[in-house]
């Protein structure tokens, strides 16, 4: 994998993150996911087969989305966060 892959993704699960209502540096300073976890989700995001699929439905939600999208690999996790839950 190369780092501008890694990137890609990481900037996926942010901006997913972010569109499903979590603050992944807040949760992250509330210790309720860790760094190690981050990592994962980022791993997890690089074996997805929908990226572009990903970018075009963050793009259509413009930042605000009640759920992911089915085929994220992160949804759960996301919700759980976003309910104040551990990662």
């Amino acid at each position: 994998m190369t780092n501008v892959t890694f990137k890609k993704h990481a900037d996926l699960v942010d901006r997913m993150a972010n569109t499903l209502g979590v603050d992944l540096e807040e949760v992250m300073m509330e210790g309720r996911m860790t760094m190690d976890q981050l990592g994962d989700a980022v791993l997890s995001c690089t074996g997805c087969s929908c990226p572009g699929d990903c970018e075009t439905w963050l793009a259509a939600r413009q930042g605000s989305a009640d759920e992911a999208p089915d085929y994220c690999r992160n949804a759960d996790m996301l919700v759980r966060l976003r309910e104040g839950k551990t990662a």
